[in-house]
């Protein structure tokens, strides 16, 4: 039998081109030196990728003059011939910069290649109820200043990533972000024009998602599945599955915070009943807290979550609101685990702050909705990074779109 021959485009690959090798080939050796703990060879990674050697030799002196690599000294512990020179992750090559919006600040963090923080600052809001436009400007001051500071450190921002609450379209427009007046605001464009000066790619990602990111990358990618709940404006699930973000169709995956717990309950900005930011957000639970605690916390700079922390030992009524959210967030996890079988959860941004008074009502209640919880109990535990987990991941996710395609860097760069 004979099978129809297929037309272009209707699923096979098209033939690759000269170009279309050496870009895939700069990708695997660069993935291959990020995967050593230690310096690697030119010899080690011909053997790793099976590419000849006066290939790989091509390849890695791209990637030396796109300042992606860097080689270090000769390891002289060999006992017999001579030592190779290793090769590295650049340290001052390319950087990431991240922003994200707080309650009261904005905070900004430089990493560089290898995915080291190198700078992170916050700044008061200057103006905390405010336009979206003026949002982004304030933004574009602080993103001005740690440009400055990268260069300063022999950087170069390759990249702006912001962090948004709620699902955005085409890393670039928020579609909706109630919490801070964001209704379809195109805040990339925005960002874009207002870095204008700068060659720089911008983009705007979920925060929850961002946060993932941040917490695998800080695990040294020993996590593989898990669920990071991040709240602050709202409340986002960042989802991992076999050490990979889980993003969805659109991209819009991880709103946990409208998930319904109860159907005829409180409204909610999105326009449905009974969504569990109602009962579990950060602004459900600070309605707990007395006016007077609120503008007390406020004057001294405090964040909503620490002065939630500071009340929860003496105010029952404090202590009842986190029991109702750790149970609903509970309920709400447990549904998800059996869905999509991760084995932890991560409590981040201000979670990771109240994670005293939430991991246990959590706890029940998956431990005693997740089926499979009686044979493979589910870790819950207060992230490592927390409340800077979305700006570090923002950061962060600039470096790994180099590091898939420092092809378009190299060439950007005209090295």
């Amino acid at each position: 039998m004979t099978l129809p021959a297929r037309r272009a485009g209707s699923g096979f690959l098209a033939p690759a081109r000269q170009e279309n090798v050496r870009a895939h080939n700069l990708g695997l050796i660069l993935q291959q030196i990020a995967a050593d703990t230690t310096p690697v060879s030119r010899i080690e990674l011909a053997r790793a990728t099976g590419l000849a050697r006066p290939t790989v030799s091509r390849l890695v002196d791209d990637l030396l003059a796109g300042g992606l690599i860097a080689e270090v000294g000769p390891d002289r512990s060999r006992s017999t011939g001579r030592p190779p020179i290793g090769l590295t992750l650049s340290r001052s090559g390319p950087a990431g910069l991240g922003l994200d919006i707080r309650t009261g600040s904005l905070a900004a963090c430089i990493v560089d290649f290898a995915g080291t923080v190198r700078h992170l600052e916050f700044a008061a809001r200057p103006h905390p109820v405010t336009s979206p436009e003026q949002t982004i400007d304030d933004l574009a001051a602080i993103a001005e200043g740690a440009i400055s500071t990268a260069e300063a450190q022999g950087l170069t921002v390759a990249g702006v990533t912001l962090a948004a609450p709620g699902p955005v379209q085409d890393r670039s427009r928020a579609r909706f972000a109630p919490a801070i007046g964001w209704r379809d605001f195109d805040a990339g464009s925005r960002l874009r024009a207002a870095l204008g000066s700068h060659d720089v790619i911008v983009s705007v990602e979920n925060e929850a998602g961002l946060a993932a990111l941040a917490e695998w990358h800080a695990s040294d990618k020993e996590l593989r599945n898990f669920v990071c709940l991040f709240g602050d404006f709202e409340l986002g699930a960042g989802i991992v599955l076999d050490g990979e973000l889980l993003r969805g169709a659109r991209g819009w995956s991880g709103e946990l915070g409208h998930v319904t717990v109860e159907p005829d309950g409180v409204a909610c900005s999105c326009g449905a009943k009974g969504c569990l930011q109602g009962y579990s957000g950060l602004a459900a639970i600070l309605a707990a807290v007395p006016d007077d605690e609120q503008q007390a916390g406020a004057a001294s700079h405090q964040t909503p979550a620490v002065t939630i922390g500071v009340l929860a030992d003496r105010s029952p009524q404090v202590r009842s609101a986190l029991d109702r959210a750790g149970t609903a967030l509970g309920i709400s996890l447990a549904a998800l685990i059996n869905l999509i079988d991760v084995d932890t959860v991560l409590l981040d941004g201000s979670y990771s702050l109240l994670a005293t008074w939430l991991t246990e009502q959590i706890q029940t209640q998956i431990r005693d909705r997740v089926l499979t919880a009686r044979w493979a109990p589910i870790e819950v535990r207060a992230a490592p990074i927390g409340p800077d987990a979305a700006v570090i991941g923002a950061a962060l996710t600039v470096i790994d779109d180099v590091r898939r395609d420092p092809s378009t860097w190299i060439t950007r760069t005209g090295s």
